[in-house]
């Protein structure tokens, strides 16, 4: 992945997006349904794209906020809708819209008081709320496209279980939102803003203390306050803020907000590795303002603006890199909730480190290893038989300290908090845990790099079976395991993942882009890794050549 020479420095204002192009492309631009890239398209989190693209405009997400009133009418959901917004740009004028067609549904919208923006977790926490003690079930929406660029929209549908939607439920809303686009929204039912609001199906409702008040049944606040962490937080101008403030008064702990600023711009932002602004946690470039302050705090820690993911900085690690927190999680958590079932199992997506393997092997746990998307947890989350479910790209979350479900979506807000946890209980720096992990299990290094790839070529490797990778050996090792499909729920991996001893490496097609992505880990150091990386790529391209299509 090459670096752009600006990465890591204060956006200049050539990078800042044109807001009020931007909304007014919004209500002027109109899809064409012919065209592939303008229909509605819901990835692992929702449907997202740019106005100024045509790919997130009024008319998406009128067609899908009809298509989520079908939905949950044809499965007999019949409580509150719980409707959270970002803050992105995109995001209000969205809510608008959303707001006039789940009202002329009939539909009971729960909103936050005076539209405050609404993290992800705190939408999938209300919803799994209200169905724990209602007669009716709740479902949820939040208008997001996580840590996208300032120029993105995006939506996501959360079902009464309170995750993300599922693969069944999101090409139900899909098929259903494209023929709306089709028909010229023909059946699409909108009543105004103001009669909306006027009709009494809208309901302001204080989202943030029940959300801030629960916190102590999932992180250990009363230690954390007694040990006198020292934290400091930047919501990345994201949905986090409104939530920081109370959470500090209610728990009594000593918490900085380093960036109290809300512009839909992101004007304050490092620019990423690409030298575009985009609001990831996980980026030591996008992160870089948060990364100078580390020893300023015991603890800091970042969130994107719909505060599902998490960016942990401490002054031993700077920013960790996710894969390592993770496994620093993990091992805490399982060492120290007493009251978890003793079946609970550790949840990790394919791609995410071996580490993790190696400590559930250690703590004599259960390994759930599922495809790439946080909707495989959702099901263990709420049994309880997973106590942690977690992604590599910074994203996890886990069960109540009694063994109870907090949320089945991800939540950043708690994954920082629990770094705070660790810091009080145990006195060290999670940086160090992971050193002293590395010193047990080994060291392994990781990347993720990019190969062009035509869409004849991503479907072959979206199709492969084990039997279609012939060699036996691979980085000098033997084969032991190619997969195709996950081992936690057997589901597909749209491609293949090759494991040998010491390393491994998946390749995956992107699913909006001509690339296919390849993931490699080495427990022996940068020189294997790469040869992994080399040897991956040429036994992709041999699998492309077996089946007639250029390499």
């Amino acid at each position: 992945m090459s670096i752009h020479p600006l990465a890591g420095a204060a956006a200049p204002r050539s990078s800042l997006v044109h807001v009020p192009r931007l909304v007014s492309s919004y209500y002027t631009l109109k899809p064409d349904p012919t065209t592939k890239a303008e229909r509605v398209a819901f990835g692992t989190s929702g449907h997202r794209g740019s106005s100024l693209a045509t790919t997130f405009n009024e008319d998406h997400v009128l067609a899908v906020c009809q298509a989520v009133c079908d939905y949950r009418s044809s499965q007999g959901v019949t409580g509150p809708l719980f409707l959270g917004a970002d803050t992105h740009a995109l995001s209000e004028p969205a809510l608008a819209t959303a707001t006039e067609v789940f009202a002329a549904n009939g539909v009971h919208l729960v909103v936050s008081r005076e539209r405050a923006p609404v993290p992800t977790p705190v939408i999938s926490h209300a919803i799994l709320a209200h169905n724990r003690g209602g007669f009716t079930l709740a479902d949820g929406v939040v208008i997001t496209p996580s840590h996208n660029p300032p120029g993105d929209g995006g939506f996501k549908y959360n079902p009464p279980h309170g995750g993300p939607a599922g693969a069944a439920e999101t090409a139900g809303i899909e098929r259903l939102a494209n023929g709306y686009l089709a028909a010229s929204l023909a059946g699409v039912k909108r009543v105004t803003l103001a009669r909306a609001s006027a009709n009494g199906l809208m309901e302001e409702r204080d989202l943030i203390s029940p959300y801030v008040g629960d916190l102590g049944a999932v992180v250990d606040m009363r230690a954390v306050a007694a040990a006198g962490v020292r934290i400091g937080v930047d919501p990345l101008g994201g949905a986090a803020l409104p939530y920081l403030a109370p959470l500090a008064e209610r728990w009594r702990i000593d918490l900085t907000v380093v960036n109290d600023t809300i512009d839909p711009t992101f004007a304050f932002m490092h620019l990423d590795h690409d030298g575009k602004i985009r609001m990831d946690c996980s980026s030591p470039y996008a992160m870089a303002g948060l990364v100078r302050l580390k020893d300023d705090f015991d603890i800091a820690f970042g969130n994107d603006p719909d505060a599902d993911r998490h960016g942990i900085v401490t002054p031993m690690g700077g920013l960790l890199n996710p894969n390592h927190y993770l496994g620093v999680a993990i091992e805490y958590l399982f060492t120290h909730r007493p009251e978890w079932p003793n079946e609970a199992a550790v949840g990790k997506t394919l791609v995410s480190s071996s580490m993790i393997d190696r400590l559930a092997a250690h703590l004599g746990r259960r390994l759930a290893e599922v495809p790439v998307g946080f909707k495989w947890f959702v099901d263990g989350l709420l049994a309880g038989t997973l106590g942690f479910g977690g992604e590599e790209s910074a994203g996890a979350s886990f069960l109540r300290r009694d063994g109870g479900t907090w949320t089945t979506d991800k939540d950043g807000l708690i994954l920082g908090l629990l770094a705070a946890e660790i810091k009080a209980v145990t006195g060290l720096d999670p940086a160090e845990l992971y050193r002293r992990q590395t010193e047990r299990f080994g060291e392994p290094v990781y990347s993720r790099s990019d190969v062009a790839a035509d869409a004849e070529q991503k479907a072959v490797l979206k199709g492969l079976k084990p039997a279609d990778v012939r060699a036996s050996e691979l980085a000098g090792e033997r084969i032991e395991r190619v997969l195709s499909h996950a081992p936690a729920n057997g589901e597909p991996i749209g491609g293949i993942k090759v494991v040998t001893e010491s390393g491994w490496f998946a390749a995956r097609p992107s699913g909006t882009e001509d690339i296919y992505k390849i993931y490699a880990e080495s427990f022996r150091g940068e020189g294997h890794l790469g040869l992994l990386r080399e040897e991956a790529q040429a036994l992709v391209a041999s699998v492309f050549e077996a089946a007639g299509v250029r390499g």
